[in-house]
Parts: structure tokens; sequence; C-alpha cells
């Protein structure tokens, strides 16, 4: 007998009866930036294809991923103005907060969750409240505000907050506020594994949310650790997360699949700017098919353990999923 594994990878049509690993839209989320003020629709330079809207504007990229079949969709906000406490975020009118009642009004049907963060906010860039004049976040006056935030971004309309500073405490101080609050349908997405990764500059770019000096790595995981991420993941999970989030994407594969069988919540994992703004440069020049090296970075993802993609890529990624290219 003459065992021959080709067999099963013949025509298209036996490929996809027997493809292990299948990806639907109903697990993917868009992330968009939102801008404040009025009437905007504006490119992003290193972002190719993506814009930042204002909350008025929102209704628009909300209706092409409800047309495209995404139903979920991650809010970034950019202030106006900023100042040292990033009051921005947690201000009733802030950007975020117009943004989910616009979003909610016109598309009651969509699942909103928000970035809870104070990056974008502060005027220093970093994600809280600092210890003096260097770049060390005082923890415990930053997980007060990012509860306040997430409060005010489930009164907004939020369905999920996700908090993504890495403070420690944060999402137990976060899950005791929406519960006081009267919030306890609210869920938890927690940024849980986050490393102070390379591939975030064009976000920051997109969100105005690099920091004025020093860096993230005081508070963001060491990219050399990998048994850390399991310890995260023990403590998000002992203080209250409904899921949780692996961050970035590809360059940490082996991460996403111990969280993964490590996990009793769903896991989800981010494929961020840098790893989309790299795709679109190559697939530009002409170095790369970009269908195909998307929709296998998303195979990927998801095989590893990803069971929530979120991807730049979401819209293009549901129309090829209808297709059949996954």
């Amino acid at each position: 007998m003459r065992i021959r594994p080709r067999r099963l990878r013949r025509t298209a049509a036996i490929r996809a009866m027997v493809r292990e690993t299948r990806l639907s839209p109903s697990m993917l989320v868009y992330p968009i930036f939102v801008r404040e003020g009025r009437g905007i629709v504006e490119d992003i330079a290193a972002m190719p294809g993506q814009k930042r809207y204002s909350p008025d504007t929102l209704s628009r990229v909300l209706e092409d991923a409800a047309n495209a079949g995404v139903s979920n969709v991650l809010l970034f906000g950019l202030p106006e103005k900023k100042d040292e406490r990033g009051s921005g975020a947690y201000a009733e009118d802030g950007v975020v907060q117009q943004a989910l009642r616009e979003g909610k009004k016109n598309f009651p049907q969509m699942l909103f969750i928000s970035d809870v963060c104070m990056c974008e906010y502060t005027s220093h860039g970093h994600c809280g409240v600092l210890k003096g004049t260097g770049s060390a976040v005082d923890n415990d006056p930053t997980i007060e505000l990012l509860a306040r935030t997430a409060v005010s971004h489930a009164r907004a309309g939020a369905d999920i907050v996700a908090p993504s500073d890495m403070m420690d405490g944060r999402v137990g101080a976060i899950r005791t506020a929406l519960d006081a609050a009267g919030l306890e349908d609210t869920a938890i997405l927690s940024y849980a594994v986050k490393y102070a990764s390379a591939f975030y500059g064009p976000f920051r770019e997109a969100a105005g949310s690099a920091p004025a000096f020093g860096d993230r790595r005081g508070y963001q995981m060491d990219p050399n650790n990998a048994r850390e991420a399991l310890r995260e993941l023990a403590l998000d999970l002992e203080e209250g997360a409904d899921m949780v989030m692996v961050k970035p994407g590809l360059p940490y594969l082996d991460v996403l699949k111990a969280v993964k069988e490590k996990s009793p919540v769903p896991v989800g994992s981010y494929c961020v700017s840098g790893e989309y703004s790299m795709i679109k440069a190559a697939a530009a020049n002409g170095w790369l098919d970009e269908k195909r090296a998307v929709c296998e970075a998303a195979v990927c993802l998801v095989r590893a353990g990803a069971d929530i993609l979120i991807t730049y890529h979401a819209l293009e990624l549901a129309g090829w999923i209808r297709d059949g290219k996954l």
C-alpha cells in the first residue's frame, strides 16, 4: 500500500473539504481611528488605505464594514487637546464617547469595542500618569483613570472595553468600577500580552501617540520573554478578563499558541500596524501578492490559536472568506 498525502491536495474542491483551519467574518475586528472635529475623512500616510474619521463621518466606514460582513469594530480616539493626565480619555464628551453614541445610534447591530488607554490623550504620550519628570508611569493613579475611562466608554455604548496599557491590576480595577456603575454586562477584552514592539510605528503616527521622550519598555513586555506571557494571562484571568489578546501577531505565534493552550476564555490576536504596512509596501513594489500574503497571515494566526482576529485588512478578508479564498 502506498500512502500518498498529495491525493488530498489534487483539486481546489478536495483541498477545501479537508481544510483544517477555517475562518469566518464573525471573528474579524476592524480597528478605526476617530479624530475630534467635524467633516474629517483623512488618509493615514503610514497606513495606505486606512483613514481617520470624525464622529460625524464615522457612519461612512461603519456602513462599509457592514456591507463587507464585518460586525465588530475597535475604536481609537485622537483628541483635539492633550494634558498631563489624559483627561480626554474619560471626558463625557470625549471623541470616543461621541463616536460610540453616533455609532450605536446608526448601527445598533454592530459590536463596539473601545480601546482603553491614556497614550493618545496625554501630552507626553505615555500610557498613564508619570512619576516626576521621567518616563516611569505611576501605576495606581493610572488604573483609577483607566477604570474611569472604561465606565465612560461603556455608558456611551461600548459593548466591550479593551485596556491596552499594561498596568498591573487594571483589569480588576475596571471590573470593579463597571460593576459598581451597574454595567455588569460590559465585557473586558484585555491586552493581556502586549510586547514593547517595533511593529507599532505606523500606529503611533495614525493615533498621534508616540512618546515625547523615553519609551514604553518599562511597562510593555520584553520581546525576549515567553513565560512572562503566561504569568500576565493568569493575573488578568484572576482579575476577571472575559477575553484576552496577544499583540503583535505574526512575530509572536509561539506565544499565541502557548496562551491558547492555557486560556479558558477566548483569545484574540492583533495583526498590528507594522505588519499591515509591511505587506502594503511590499505589494506596492510588486514583491508579493497582497491577497495571498494577507490570507496566509490570517490563517497562521488562527491556526496558532486566535479565536478573534483584529486586523486592518478585515474588510478585504471578509470578502475573500466569502469568495472561498480562505
